[in-house]
């Protein structure tokens, strides 16, 4: 069923975003519209958005923007956690067609009998509580991997985030349903899965619409480990408290699942742990550190750190970096603080001036560089197996190890999306490892 329409998709955020914009994006195609790139004309731009960041909002406008410029008569919808969030805002942006919340979004092809555009968008958005059954999702045919959605929303009260505002209660894909999705992404011809949720590590709670647990993260992570075809699979980003050492032992024997954990810590403070509400103190992560360093060496670990939280003296941020430069770990992600309405942090006292806040971030970034540069260092002269990216850039192809250190090598098309073992030899000036192949070069 063709119906001559096109549309196109922007994703802003977080890899859950991604694969719930791939499977809309499905949706439409079900229904007969022709995907195009967002950079192309089309009838309908569709702008999943992020509420985590003050930045998300100001892109958001400039998005549409473009949109426009491509097409004036273009139709807009806003979906995802922003639109949730503040709706009318997102209603009053010109050129805003409409808008729709948590449990709309999936059935936006429902929305979209009359495509004239709007004086003023239209708003279709639940109170939060309603979301509360789950919808399946994940990414294929826009990278090399693909992010499988596993889990969503969150019951944790940390006082700077809005999550569970905009996604409501934690809740789980069924078991069978995951690995049904695991299979339909193999049939694509993809290498690579990445788990991904808002807190994956809550996997099980919810999965039947109650809210103990059926399954286990590590149950999930056992049953993927045996569906056949998987050549790799990688942990996003989950809790220091629910990353068990069950789990982290089933990592370092599994067939698939790859070194590479990213475990948010936010703050090496405990005082500020306390008052962002987090549910473990420092010492329980430098535990989750030395557990995954004692069964895989050569584990590449990714930290989340927020500076500027309120009340956060010079002492408590240095308190945070002298944490994470003794800590044996490989990168960070520096977030700086921004208040959110509708949270507890929003009104504290002690608020962080902006250009501290910015200071304390730019030393973050500075000491990520010297980690990754360590980490990297320490991996020159190992063998490992690298999966080729689709892209060229200036004439070199890029691709990631198992234990997440990106690699180049010159362009050759036939490498795109093929596994290959290895030798990392040297850092080249842009911070990527250089490599020679270990056997003759066969393209998998």
């Amino acid at each position: 069923m063709k119906n001559n329409k096109k549309v196109a998709f922007y994703t802003l955020g977080c890899k859950l975003n991604f694969s719930e914009t791939s499977t809309i994006a499905r949706n439409f195609q079900q229904e007969g519209f022709e995907r195009v790139d967002f950079e192309e004309v089309a009838d309908i731009y569709v702008i999943n958005t992020c509420s985590v960041t003050d930045n998300a909002d100001k892109q958001f406008k400039q998005i549409v923007k473009k949109a426009l410029k491509h097409n004036e008569k273009a139709f807009i919808a806003a979906v995802g956690c922003y639109a949730q969030l503040k709706p009318e805002e997102l209603a009053a942006v010109d050129g805003v067609d409409l808008v729709l919340g948590a449990t709309e979004k999936f059935k936006i092809t429902d929305y979209l009998n009359d495509l004239s555009k709007n004086d003023m968008g239209e708003v279709h958005s639940c109170e939060i509580e309603e979301a509360n059954f789950y919808v399946g999702s994940y990414s294929i045919g826009d990278r090399t991997r693909a992010f499988l959605k596993v889990q969503d929303g969150c019951d944790y009260k940390c006082t700077y985030c809005t999550i569970p505002l905009a996604r409501g209660i934690s809740r789980s894909d069924e078991l069978q349903n995951v690995l049904n999705n695991a299979k339909e992404i193999l049939q694509q011809g993809i290498k690579e899965i990445v788990l991904t949720g808002v807190n994956i590590g809550d996997y099980g709670k919810g999965e039947f619409g109650n809210k103990k647990h059926e399954h286990t993260f590590l149950e999930l992570v056992q049953a993927l480990d045996e569906v056949e075809g998987i050549e790799r699979l990688r942990i996003s980003s989950i809790e220091p408290n629910l990353l068990k050492n069950e789990t982290i032992d089933f990592v370092s024997k599994s067939r698939t699942f790859v070194p590479h954990f990213h475990i948010p810590l936010q703050s090496g403070s405990n005082d500020i742990l306390k008052k962002m509400k987090r549910r473990y103190l420092r010492e329980l992560y430098v535990d989750r550190v030395n557990k995954i360093r004692e069964v895989m060496p050569n584990a590449c670990i990714g930290v989340d750190v927020i500076v500027g939280f309120p009340g956060e003296t010079d002492e408590h941020f240095l308190e945070t970096y002298h944490f994470l430069n003794d800590l044996n770990i490989s990168y960070l992600h520096v977030f700086t603080y921004s208040e959110r309405d509708n949270t507890e942090a929003a009104e504290m006292e002690n608020v962080i001036p902006a250009n501290v806040r910015s200071k304390r971030s730019k030393m973050l970034r500075g000491l990520s560089v010297k980690k990754r540069r360590a980490f990297y260092e320490s991996q020159l002269g190992t063998t490992r197996t690298v999966l080729f990216e689709a892209e060229n850039k200036e004439g070199y192809i890029h691709g990631f190890t198992e234990n997440y250190v990106k690699v180049k090598t010159p362009w050759n098309p036939e490498l795109v999306n093929t596994l290959h073992e290895i030798k990392l030899t040297k850092i080249d000036e842009d911070g990527s490892v250089r490599m020679e192949f270990v056997k003759d070069l066969v393209v998998m």
